[in-house]
């Protein structure tokens, strides 16, 4: 039996040999990125159902979205760098886990300071799960497949969106919103299950770094560059998608029961966009963050005007979908090969820097809706942050060409 070798894990990784194999591993990784992507969005259609269960107001419950948020930018670099030694395939078995636990606590939450408590825990290992399953999926598929393996562990994410949000919000509406979060157990126990029996012994070969080794990445300009793009770039979806249902229905006149719908439109647009995304990135990185950064600034722009009608307003929300997803396996690559040799806190910060961006989004729309500029004002300044993800983007590629012409001239 031949292996195949791969240099971006270390030294003489392995790859995993078996095709069925290697693709019941992605499909395991890919099902915790469904649970995780279900519960990361599901609360934004409950929080109505939370805040009357709780005794508390909408606003109120809202926190509770951010208390995820911010356990996913903690959890991520913290995690990945304190378990650095641990092998991968223990590691993912104990981020999983955890979220099955603080999903579980969230749904036997008493207390709203309880379920804020357990919304944190729950979006702890959010980032270092997909920072790890990615390096995980590019080990077994090979150095030429980097993008697309992280492709694939996200589309469980953007599945997720088309497919588990609304499960997950159907049942919340049904049974209580606790029905939701009891869901999300369901798939994190059948992830755990589909990890300990399909990831392969090969990941053994995957080799340990160190707390330091990772750390190290923080001193490199080009990391945070990266997560920068992804911190102010990335925002620009959530701007839009933030305020979706109100925009599809005040300014593109669509019925409310139509909202769904207008939601899994731009899933599909994720979906879409993601295995487009990873399949740009496998040929060249960089221009697969110019051309999705630009499509997403430029798509954004088009939905100011578009947002006027329904059915234009469903197209480019597509397209704002598709356009966005395709930046995360492109990001996620770039921060792979900038990191060096401090891979897993640089794929884990990819995911502290998306949910930046998420909040940054939420922030920036509701500033120019507050300031009297109306529903179609995050669309453009949802363009602007899109704008500004392609000059970070630029400054990266300048400084790193020129650090590269001191090398050129030695040799």
């Amino acid at each position: 039996m031949t292996a195949t070798l791969n240099r971006s894990e270390g030294p003489l990784s392995v790859v995993a040999p078996d095709p069925v194999v290697r693709w019941l591993a992605v499909v395991a990784l890919a099902l915790g990125g469904f649970g995780i992507g279900t519960t990361e969005f599901v609360a934004m259609g409950l929080l109505p159902d939370i805040a009357a269960g709780l005794g508390i107001s909408e606003p109120t419950a809202g926190h509770v979205i951010s208390a995820y948020a911010l356990g996913v930018v903690v959890g991520a670099p913290l995690i990945a760098a304190a378990t650095a030694r641990m092998p991968r395939r223990t590691l993912l078995l104990v981020l999983m886990t955890m979220f099955t636990l603080g999903n579980l606590a969230s749904m036997l939450a008493p207390s709203y300071q309880t379920l804020l408590g357990a919304r944190f825990l729950a979006g702890l290992p959010h980032g270092a799960y997909f920072g790890v399953a990615a390096l995980v999926a590019a080990h077994l598929m090979g150095p030429r497949n980097r993008a697309k393996a992280a492709a694939h562990v996200m589309s469980g994410l953007t599945i997720a969106t088309v497919l588990g949000v609304p499960m997950a919000s159907w049942l919340g509406q049904s049974l209580g919103w606790r029905a939701a979060f009891g869901l999300v157990v369901s798939v994190g126990v059948i992830t755990l299950t589909a990890l300990w029996f399909w990831l392969p012994g090969q990941l053994r070969t995957m080799h340990p770094t160190s707390p330091l080794t990772e750390l190290g990445a923080l001193r490199r300009a080009q990391v945070w560059l990266a997560v920068l793009v992804g911190m102010i770039g990335f925002g620009g979806m959530f701007a839009v998608y933030t305020y979706i249902s109100t925009t599809m229905t005040d300014v593109a006149g669509l019925p409310r029961a139509l909202v769904p719908l207008a939601l899994m439109v731009f899933g599909a647009g994720m979906v879409v966009g993601n295995i487009i995304g990873g399949r740009l990135a496998d040929r060249s990185v960089i221009r697969a963050l110019y051309l999705s950064m630009g499509a997403l600034g430029a798509v954004l722009a088009v939905f100011v005007l578009a947002s006027h009608n329904p059915w234009t307003a469903m197209l480019a929300l597509f397209g704002i979908g598709a356009s966005g997803s395709a930046v995360a396996p492109a990001l996620q690559t770039r921060l792979m090969d900038v990191a060096r040799d401090a891979q897993t806190l640089a794929a884990a910060l990819n995911h502290s820097a998306l949910n930046i961006g998420n909040a940054t989004g939420a922030w920036v729309g509701g500033v120019v809706i507050a300031a009297g500029l109306g529903y179609t004002a995050p669309a453009a300044a949802g363009a602007v942050l899109a704008l500004a993800g392609l000059l970070i983007l630029m400054v990266s590629v300048l400084l790193q060409r020129t650090s590269m012409r001191p090398r050129l001239r030695l040799h």
